[in-house]
């Protein structure tokens, strides 16, 4: 199947599950029936929130014994905006402002997109990614480069990565995602619940030219390869569980494992390279703050972590992302009555 083919039918997937579930959860909206003991909703208020944050995205390229892994990574900026949430929609706008980003001159420029879609109807948990950086630098400092000082950038390495994970949260009675992340639901009592579901990532990291830098190239089974794709795709479980203290304090904690099968590729002037192998991958979220019927402040992180299998070597690529953001929300009532 070629790759262009391949992404239409998974964004074709992706948009067609987010739109049933969707529908379906605006036409349970007013018969869902949780415990408001353990959490309360508000259907009918409008959370508006202020925030900061920053992403991350990560390429590592497994060495030759006594060497270490090359980890190419995006300079993203760290953005501050504004938001909103009402009912099953959300909408953040961010901006890097350039007098909190003042280090391109040291790990060079990225640009591209960073799309995270995270929906969270009351049975599921939906993930959607879509990370496109362009311009990567090799860290730590000076590995790689000509001048110990600086950080060898490569303003033509860039990522493709598209992905979509779903997993069924059973004790939607009990356990709130969004009162953590989203905040507009109030958790009021320690609840958790299990997790599970599957997930599949297509993605590409290429280069206009060998991925390895040619002065650290012998040290490197990848040496040559010019781009490496792969298709991941597996189930999972996982469980995640919310401490609440005093009513309004809280700490949320979710982790999912999951069982992938990898189909990889390089490419390289002297001949595609591919493999066919088993392996795990992990998504991790976690936050913390201060919840009420009216005001929320808190900070979270949501991660995931990516292994596949080259031909090239008997160590694993290793591709983690994430998002880790500080906000502070107010929810307004939009029922007009009184």
């Amino acid at each position: 199947m070629k790759p262009t083919s391949l992404l239409r039918g998974l964004l074709l997937l992706c948009s067609s599950f987010i739109v049933l579930v969707s529908q379906a959860q605006k036409r349970m909206i007013k018969k869902f029936e949780h415990n408001p003991k353990y959490y309360e909703m508000y259907a009918d208020k409008l959370t508006l929130r202020v925030f900061g944050g920053q992403k991350s995205t990560h390429f590592y390229m497994p060495s030759n014994v006594g060497m270490k892994d090359i980890n190419y990574e995006a300079n993203h900026k760290l953005q501050l905006g504004i938001g909103a949430t009402y009912r099953n929609y959300s909408l953040n706008i961010g901006y890097g402002f350039s007098s909190v980003n003042n280090n391109t001159g040291t790990k060079g420029k990225t640009k591209g997109l960073d799309f995270q879609f995270h929906l969270y109807p009351h049975k599921w948990a939906i993930d959607v990614m879509l990370v496109m950086p362009k311009g990567m630098y090799i860290d730590p400092k000076g590995y790689a480069s000509s001048n110990p000082a600086n950080y060898y950038f490569r303003p033509d390495v860039k990522e493709r990565l598209w992905g979509f994970a779903a997993y069924k949260v059973p004790n939607k009675e009990k356990f709130s995602y969004r009162a953590a992340i989203a905040q507009n639901e109030w958790q009021k009592k320690s609840a958790g619940s299990p997790l599970y579901g599957a997930e599949i990532y297509y993605g590409i990291i290429e280069g206009d030219s060998a991925m390895v830098p040619l002065s650290i190239q012998s040290g490197y089974p990848q040496k040559g390869i010019t781009e490496m794709r792969y298709i991941s795709i597996g189930p999972g479980i996982g469980y995640a569980y919310t401490l609440v203290m005093n009513e309004h304090f809280y700490i949320m904690g979710s982790v999912i494992a999951n069982a992938k099968y990898n189909i990889v590729t390089e490419e390289a002037p002297a001949g595609d390279k591919k493999k066919s192998s088993f392996s795990p991958s992990t998504i991790v979220k976690a936050g913390l703050g201060y919840n009420s019927n009216n005001w929320s402040v808190g900070a979270y992180i949501m991660g995931n972590a990516l292994w596949v299998e080259g031909k090239s070597s008997t160590k694993d690529y290793y591709l983690p992302a994430g998002t880790f953001r500080v906000q502070v929300a107010k929810k307004f009532d939009m029922n007009k009555k009184k």
